[in-house]
């Protein structure tokens, strides 16, 4: 089976379970993802549509994170090394090109009026709150688009990330250096 074909099948099935999630009542909360070392847990109300890496435009004079625009669907949009914006990870430069054709773009949601995408270095499917066993308040100094932190039950720590509130934060709108 060709990488392309795999990843259209997983695609398709991650729309079906999402699309089951909010009609059937399925209580997937998140869409868990890998970003760097990071595991982080997207709302799925936040997330818009998952896309494969892309070439990427590069833009001058802007943050190490944003790694300039991509033509996603025929529309213009920003993307941000999401491991290099919330956890000062090395640069997509360091990456190859098969990291690369392993990584994904998450469009944010159009309703949260950011035309953005985050590349993630794995998707890691849908989690519900079944799926961890504890969770603790964010961090008091951590950054405001910071939710609670969860550990499943590996003892794998996992952090929220609200991404309406991303799309807000004066750093993230900040992209000029």
């Amino acid at each position: 089976m060709s990488n392309k074909q795999a990843l259209r099948e997983f695609q398709s099935r991650l729309a079906a379970r999402l699309q089951s999630a909010q009609t059937g009542g399925v209580a997937a909360s998140w869409l868990a993802v890998e970003a760097g070392s990071q595991r982080l847990l997207f709302p799925l109300s936040h997330a818009g549509e998952i896309f494969s890496w892309t070439d990427v435009q590069r833009v001058p004079y802007v943050q190490p994170w944003f790694l300039g625009v991509a033509n996603l669907r025929g529309g213009l949009s920003g993307v941000i090394d999401l491991a290099r914006f919330v956890g000062g990870a090395e640069p997509v430069a360091g990456r190859s090109e098969a990291d690369l054709a392993q990584c994904r773009l998450v469009a944010l949601n159009p309703v949260l009026g950011a035309n953005c995408a985050l590349l993630v270095d794995r998707l890691l499917g849908l989690r519900t709150t079944e799926a961890f066993a504890s969770s603790e308040s964010a961090d008091p100094i951590a950054p405001a688009f910071f939710g609670h932190r969860y550990a499943d039950a590996d003892g794998q720590s996992w952090q929220e990330l609200n991404l309406q509130l991303l799309s807000q934060h004066p750093a993230f709108l900040g992209i000029g250096v």
